[in-house]
């Protein structure tokens, strides 16, 4: 099977983008554009790709939701013993992205990954739907199962184990932070002349800005 989409091609007509309508601190932009897209009401605007590499040099990519972010960086949740858990222990340089398409928006943040402490993953996962405690309790993540069946079944185990309140997290399931070190803020315009602008952080902190070819 084959298809030819080489015709699939829209313009992008929102809006234009420049080094004065920035901020010095990217981090103050990352929010500015969060909050703009939380304001058009965005469907899962605190979606972001991860981007990991296996211990074989394999690029890997996942959708995984943003739950924090400020100067201690971007925090997520996920079983550690996961792929991406594994791949993050092996390599801790990661890549997020968001992508707006209502605002023909980007963001690409690169940096390093690292555990939070187990009082902070406890902390989240107290406060999670208990069909989702359920859920994350039950699976160990990436790992085969035989059936759905088999993984329903572990599911009812816990339900009749606690049936009711909380269900206690397990030692799996943790919290990691994306440190940033550099960002790129891309906005789309017609005739695919985007607008990109690079943010990179210096050994003291400091960030300078370069607008990038698209």
């Amino acid at each position: 099977m084959s298809a030819d989409k080489h015709e699939v091609r829209r313009e992008y007509e929102d809006a234009a983008l420049s080094s004065a309508d920035l901020a010095a601190d990217p981090l103050q932009q990352f929010s500015l554009w969060m909050q703009a897209a939380e304001e058009r009401n965005i469907l899962d605007a605190t979606a972001m790709t991860l981007a990991t590499v296996d211990a074989d040099g394999q690029p890997q990519a996942r959708i995984v939701l943003l739950k924090a972010y400020g100067a201690e960086g971007f925090t997520f949740y996920t079983d550690t013993r996961s792929a991406k858990g594994l791949q993050m222990q092996h390599n801790a340089r990661v890549s997020l992205l968001f992508y707006w398409r209502e605002l023909e928006r980007q963001v690409r943040i690169c940096g390093r990954a690292s555990r939070l402490d187990d009082a902070a993953a406890q902390a989240y996962f107290a406060s999670r739907p208990r069909d989702s405690q359920l859920s994350a309790a039950a699976s160990e993540q990436s790992r085969p199962i035989a059936s759905r069946q088999a993984l329903e079944a572990r599911v009812a185990e816990l339900q009749a184990r606690y049936p009711e309140g909380a269900v206690p997290k397990p030692d799996a399931w943790g919290g990691y932070v994306v440190q940033a070190e550099s960002y790129e803020f891309w906005q789309g315009r017609v005739g695919r002349l985007h607008d990109r602008f690079f943010y990179l952080a210096d050994s003291s902190g400091r960030w300078s800005l370069q607008r990038l070819q698209p």
